[in-house]
């Protein structure tokens, strides 16, 4: 399992005074791309590439609140499709005792960003990613494993 530490600043609180939402957000993001850049996915890969990853949703279950001191939040690969286009990543964070505070997950895809259409990895990327640290209930996605059920759009009427 992949960690990382933030000590929680002042503008990470909300109105109550505890851990926002945003911030949970914020750490997550920032946790799974300190553990992609420290893995070979940093910005000069990617341009070679020419791909970025893209988010399709995101969850966060809180358990209990955080106020202050440092948190932990924790990287682990939730699944991937064969072919690395499709993921979902783990993050848990826990409190200075080790108390598990929140749980999220992340699910996206990689995007080229010429056609800004989804693609598979790279054979050189899909290697790497598939060495990341895999929960305990990982499992191989499809397509369909990344949208939540009954969730399409709705446009406004013109």
């Amino acid at each position: 399992m992949y960690i990382k530490e933030f000590e929680i600043r002042w503008n990470d609180l909300d109105a109550n005074r505890h851990l926002a939402n945003s911030s949970y957000i914020n750490y997550m993001s920032h946790t799974r791309m300190s553990f992609l850049i420290e893995n070979g996915f940093d910005q000069k890969v990617m341009a070679q590439y020419n791909i970025g990853p893209v988010v399709f949703n995101e969850h966060i279950h809180f358990f209990r609140e955080s106020i202050k001191g440092k948190v932990r939040v924790s990287f682990q690969l939730g699944g991937a499709s064969e072919d690395g286009m499709f993921f979902k990543f783990i993050h848990n964070f826990y409190d200075e005792k080790g108390r598990n505070m929140a749980y999220g997950e992340m699910k996206g895809g990689w995007m080229n960003l010429e056609t800004r259409k989804l693609t598979e990895l790279p054979e050189e990327l899909l290697t790497k990613l598939a060495n990341a640290p895999k929960s305990d209930d990982y499992m191989q996605l499809t397509s369909k494993d990344m949208r939540v059920p009954g969730v399409s759009p709705k446009d406004l009427d013109s």
